[in-house]
């Protein structure tokens, strides 16, 4: 009979304790944005506290995802992505839909605008990703 050779378990601490905060402030946001759609008007003030409400809502609940997704398609001699790389994967994420709500006010968002905004989002985040990949090749 023969044993597997253990492994290192493939969560950092940190993930965990980040996706419980993005758990904790997905539910408060969410929370929060239904409160403020039920009780206020829509002037100027609330729409801002909306827009924040909805990003920082947005952000913490597709985290858990974004963390998945780094988790499956990172290559195993590779370590995970740390916390903050998810996180900021997760705003880009939020500042899209935030984005778009946005556009939407004016009745301007169209397909080909929400998908260039989605492009360029995405090409910054490669962008960002390379460098950090390749300084991390440098240091190890």
């Amino acid at each position: 009979m023969t044993t597997l050779p253990e492994s290192k378990p493939r969560t950092p601490r940190d993930h965990s304790g980040m996706l419980l905060a993005s758990i904790v402030l997905a539910a408060l946001s969410w929370l929060g944005l239904y409160q403020l759609i039920m009780t206020e008007r829509p002037l100027v003030g609330p729409r801002f506290i909306f827009f924040l409400l909805l990003m920082v809502a947005v952000a913490c609940t597709v985290i858990p995802f974004v963390r998945y997704l780094n988790v499956r398609f990172t290559p195993v001699h590779r370590p995970l992505p740390s916390s903050g790389v998810i996180v900021r994967q997760g705003v880009w994420v939020g500042l899209f839909v935030v984005m778009c709500a946005w556009l939407q006010i004016p009745r301007v968002l169209t397909l080909p605008i929400a998908l260039f905004l989605a492009m360029a989002l995405v090409v910054v985040e490669v962008f960002l990703r390379s460098r950090e990949l390749a300084h991390e090749r440098e240091v190890g």
